[in-house]
């Protein structure tokens, strides 16, 4: 195999015994861990990555020893994978060996000395209210699909979900008298979002339009439809989201993930406590959601930059 083509181990199948290992962590995932397909999906394309390697290492998972562990994080590093991508790889793998251990193929995790590449502090570009104003002011609403795509906007933004959890998003979990709605976010945790007024308007007048559609059998529960009448892709609302931004000469290299982060930042500065931010995003540990708190640092100094009378005496001179 060669190592500049790990990032598809398709490339290299797993032999019976790698096969069979895999699919009991998948189960274990399913089954104990409650993951949803796309994250238990991720989980396993890193554990292939690992066990691919091990193979043309001629090294059985059970008998892996840290300093192979490092050769796989020094081969990742090798062929290109960035710092970011190679801490999630390694999340997959150290979720695999704490399986191998609770389920007795292992007496001792071998990753427990291993550590994760440093990643620096990295501060998601996020857009202001009145960007995301842009945005939705960008849209054509003659067009069939201008009041669909206002109202994705503006449940992003003003929800902060993920865009997983917006094209999942089912009718019959909207609440739309009692101004929430219901989502299952990532191991299939419920969670209850206020919708903000704006959010409501949005849907409804998007709702005036969906109603008019001829939609595919099994899709009717789906919020938001193509023009097929189908639920939408990941990549649908990726593309829209960069076409918006670049009708309206916003240069920043955003995402929808990008309206996630403009959320649980504008609730920030707005004096929200972290812990309802917490609550709001689905973020199982506080510790994912405190980046919110250096992007707030980072605003902080930037307003002590622009606006502190030594600074503003500096500048003048």
């Amino acid at each position: 195999m060669r190592y500049d083509r790990m990032e598809s181990p398709s490339v290299h199948p797993l032999n019976a015994q790698n096969r069979a290992l895999l699919r009991a962590y998948e189960r274990y995932l399913k089954l104990e861990r409650n993951f949803t397909h796309n994250t238990l999906e991720a989980y396993s394309r890193d554990v292939q990555k690992l066990l691919s390697y091990l193979e043309t290492e001629q090294t059985i998972a059970e008998e892996v020893t840290i300093d192979q562990l490092h050769h796989f994080v020094a081969k990742l590093h090798e062929i290109g994978i960035a710092p970011r991508s190679q801490a999630r790889i390694l999340s997959g793998v150290r979720s695999f060996y704490r399986f191998m251990h609770l389920d007795g193929r292992i007496k001792d995790d071998p990753t427990e000395l291993l550590e994760s590449p440093f990643i620096g502090d990295h501060l998601p570009e996020v857009l202001s209210t009145d960007e995301v104003d842009q945005l939705e002011a960008a849209i054509d609403l003659s067009k069939w699909e201008g009041h669909r795509n206002r109202a994705i906007i503006e449940v992003l933004f003003s929800c902060g979900l993920r865009v997983s959890e917006l094209v999942n998003l089912k009718l019959s979990c909207l609440y739309i008298d009692e101004e929430f709605l219901r989502i299952e976010g990532k191991g299939r945790k419920e969670r209850l979002v206020p919708l903000s007024p704006k959010a409501i308007k949005e849907l409804q007048l998007w709702f005036d339009d969906r109603r008019q559609m001829n939609i595919k059998a099994g899709e009717e529960d789906y919020v938001f439809l193509n023009r097929r009448g189908s639920h939408l892709t990941r990549t649908m609302i990726l593309i829209i989201i960069k076409r918006l931004a670049e009708e309206v000469g916003i240069k920043k290299n955003i995402s929808p993930h990008t309206l996630r982060h403009s959320f649980a930042t504008a609730l920030l500065e707005g004096g929200a406590d972290l812990r309802a931010i917490q609550s709001m995003l689905g973020h199982e540990s506080i510790a994912t959601t405190e980046i919110y708190t250096h992007i707030d640092t980072h605003t902080l100094r930037e307003e002590i930059l622009n606006h502190h009378p030594r600074n503003i005496i500096e500048k003048n001179n």
